[in-house]
């Protein structure tokens, strides 16, 4: 029964890996693009089920994505000792962060693709989190990552774990405290959430904290460590990208104090920008040969457009707005403070956590269109596209389904009827929504 039972698994695994639109790995997708595969609906309803191909609750909390391989998706979750605890959604301003000393459950679920099955769920660790976190996060924010053979989830403070299809648990790591928030006030404990990413077998991790920041490379088989990088960073929010230039792979980061990119076999630096804004969150993209950086908060909230063959220090003077290793530069107050970008088709589209949509042309920089989505409050979740449709999802959980191009049209506005604040996946005509209490797949019936 064993034998057969591992060669249909087996089987399973290489009939997925012939299916790359199957596959939506780690944070944002295949190389962090949100861009998704088949015709996703324009239009659906979570109260009638109309285009709802299934609804699974999750227990706890978490902003974590979903990724997806295959017919197998994988998701974290934090469940608090606490019966309701506390989510703030919105614009504010309001630096302090949750008091909740109760056990949490620190669980990474298994579920299948076609039917919202919960397959597998696994206990990390349990314990009162080491560090606190944002009224508006969890303590799952970090995105799982997986290679099609191991599923790596990273809870901060409470390690790093790895786990097979199976739900065996292969290896940990423990890093001690990693204290993020925000630098000018320590005590504003906010969580952790760099998302690691998986790449020809090694694990990436960005861990950028109050003390010690840094960038690692780890075995997936064993979770050993290759190498590791010390980062002079403040704390930062963003998942690491891959991209090659001239036969070689590299690392893209945001930062405040660095963003940078990193070769990626030993991790000596290659290239650098200093400043921005001061809590980077975005994710790098990269199309046609360029990065798209962009942050926000404080001073600067600028869109940076990388050249994949940029070397040194290309920070940008005061005059400038491009240089040798930068193709294009907006340093006005255009960028994004929460969201990761999209370029679709030749377009950039930078959509701030207030609503404002901003399309430009990526090559150029040039700005096409401004517009506010509807409705009040908050976008968090960043954009993902399929089909020629942008998705982009307020934090009240109304989704704005908007026709990618160089003009601004809204094609539908669909609610999910609950808090949503982790960014969606994409596999084969399928948008997987994380909300508050559940996991959503919307597709053509």
């Amino acid at each position: 029964m064993q034998l057969v039972l591992t060669v249909t698994f087996s089987m399973s695994l290489l009939a997925a890996a012939a299916e790359p639109e199957a596959h939506w790995p780690s944070f944002r997708g295949p190389d962090a693009r949100g861009q998704g595969s088949g015709e996703v609906p324009t239009a659906w309803n979570v109260e009638s089920g109309d285009n709802v191909l299934w609804k699974t609750a999750i227990p706890g909390l978490g902003y974590s994505s979903p990724v997806v391989w295959g017919d197998r998706i994988f998701l974290t979750t934090a469940v608090s000792g606490k019966a309701d605890p506390e989510v703030k959604v919105g614009l504010y301003g309001d630096i302090k962060p949750v008091e909740d000393d109760t056990v949490h459950s620190f669980r990474v679920l298994s579920l299948d693709r076609k039917t919202g099955k919960i397959l597998w769920d696994r206990a990390a660790h349990q314990g009162v989190p080491r560090i606190k976190r944002h009224p508006k996060s969890t303590h799952a924010n970090s995105t799982p990552a997986t290679d099609g053979k191991h599923i790596v989830a990273f809870f901060g403070s409470e390690g790093l774990y790895c786990y097979d299809f199976q739900g065996n648990l292969l290896w940990k790591k423990d890093f001690g405290l990693l204290d993020s928030g925000y630098y000018v006030v320590p005590r504003a404990q906010w969580g952790f959430a760099s998302s690691p990413i998986i790449h020809e077998g090694r694990v990436i991790i960005q861990v950028d904290v109050q003390k010690g920041s840094f960038l690692a490379a780890l075995d997936v088989e064993t979770g050993g460590e290759i190498w590791r990088v010390a980062r002079d960073e403040v704390p930062t929010w963003s998942t690491p990208s891959i991209y090659s230039h001239d036969g070689g792979t590299r690392i893209a980061v945001n930062g405040y104090k660095h963003i940078g990119g990193y070769d990626f076999e030993d991790g000596s630096e290659i290239w650098r920008i200093k400043g921005g804004g001061d809590i980077p969150v975005p994710t790098p993209i990269v199309a046609e040969g360029l990065i798209y950086i962009t942050n926000a908060h404080g001073r600067m909230a600028p869109i940076y457009a990388v050249r994949s063959s940029a070397r040194g220090d290309i920070t940008p003077t005061a005059e400038q707005t491009s240089n040798e290793g930068l193709a294009w530069s907006n340093l006005g107050r255009s960028g994004a403070y929460m969201q990761t970008p999209l370029v679709v088709g030749g377009y950039l589209y930078v959509c701030r956590d207030n609503g404002v949509l901003s399309a430009y042309d990526a090559a150029t920089g040039e700005r096409l269109y401004q517009e506010r989505l509807g409705g009040g409050g908050g976008f968090t979740a960043s954009g993902v596209s399929a089909g020629g449709k942008l998705y982009y999802t307020s934090e009240t959980g109304d989704v704005h389904v908007v026709r990618a191009g160089p003009e601004f049209e809204l094609l539908a506005v669909n609610p999910l009827g609950e808090i949503h604040m982790a960014s969606p996946a994409i596999a084969e005509g399928a948008i997987l929504f994380r909300t508050r209490d559940h996991l959503i797949s919307v597709g053509h019936d």
